[in-house]
């Protein structure tokens, strides 16, 4: 079968209506009610599964096979309610419990990262308070946006308030930009957040970063969340809220790879926003980011060292 033929899955994968015996599962959450500028995120995971008929089975660069290794499916799509926010945040906490029981792995396909707020209530049903590798070039940890507590710019705010984060098992990596104040980042760091500004990041390989971050953030549980406003809108220009100065894809991969090791539970690529993505670069980034983070998988890493 050609590869522009087939199934619509992510890279064709079967579809599996539950996460029951599956190791790794993508899953789509086709959500932008809680973005503040540029609407579109909920038509990435349909883009972003399309371009991922372009990747291969194995990972040349990592030696990884994960297909030999893993029981892998498409999970489908989160059935979310376009009107209202609130009960979207409800059904995506409750698609994504059993997905936790079943130690499954889920690799999510936003979305705008407002959606990581109920991925992390229904993962710490499972594991407790988790550590985090955040990808991003802006915080999103504001106490509000316009008067509403529940944005893509307030979630990890609400996951520390919601005893969903270990603090100090945090990192983020690549903020940057304009703000409203000087003290932009300073809530995260007075939480215990280690910051990475994106300007520390130029010019320079984040293997050795990673070395250290990864030390810092431990053997406990790690959920990564890759906003693809991370990386420099040369590279990914199709998202809601770009900033210039980002991190190169190379270094959004060095991050990934770097995660090998983690006791990883779950991971994200959010706020692609085809309407602004003419070229469909972002979402083919976007397709590799997420099959980096199954090279990742845990099992993987065990069973290839």
């Amino acid at each position: 079968m050609p590869r522009f033929a087939g199934p619509t899955t992510f890279m064709r994968l079967p579809s599996h209506p539950t996460a029951e015996g599956i190791d790794a599962g993508f899953v789509g959450v086709p959500f932008d009610i809680g973005t503040s500028n540029r609407p579109g995120a909920r038509l990435a995971p349909r883009e972003i599964r399309d371009e991922s008929r372009l990747l291969r089975p194995y990972n040349v660069a990592t030696d990884s096979a994960p297909f030999d290794h893993l029981q892998v499916a498409d999970l489908g799509d989160v059935p979310i309610n376009t009107y209202n926010l609130a009960s979207s945040l409800k059904i995506i906490e409750s698609f994504y419990h059993p997905i936790f029981e079943q130690d499954c792995l889920p690799i999510s396909l936003g979305g705008d990262h407002t959606i990581v707020l109920p991925i992390l209530r229904a993962a710490v049903q499972r594991f407790g308070p988790v550590g985090l590798i955040h990808v991003d070039a802006h915080a999103d940890s504001n106490e509000s946006m316009f008067g509403e507590a529940y944005t893509h710019g307030t979630p990890f705010r609400r996951a520390v308030e919601e005893k969903l984060l270990d603090p100090k098992r945090v990192v983020q990596i690549g903020l940057r930009g304009s703000g409203y104040s000087a003290e932009e980042f300073a809530w995260g760091r007075s939480q215990g957040f280690v910051i990475v500004e994106a300007a520390d990041c130029w010019f320079k390989s984040l293997a050795p970063l990673m070395q250290d971050l990864t030390k810092h953030v431990g053997s406990g549980p790690v959920y990564l969340s890759f906003d693809v406003d991370g990386l420099d809108p040369s590279f990914a220009p199709g998202t809601g809220t770009p900033e210039i100065g980002g991190l190169t894809s190379a270094q959004g991969l060095e991050v990934i790879r770097g995660c090998a090791g983690l006791q990883l539970i779950g991971a994200d690529v959010v706020e692609v926003c085809p309407p602004f993505d003419v070229s469909h670069n972002t979402s083919l980034l976007a397709a590799n980011l997420a099959f980096e983070m199954l090279c990742v998988h845990p099992k993987l890493h065990n069973q290839e060292s």
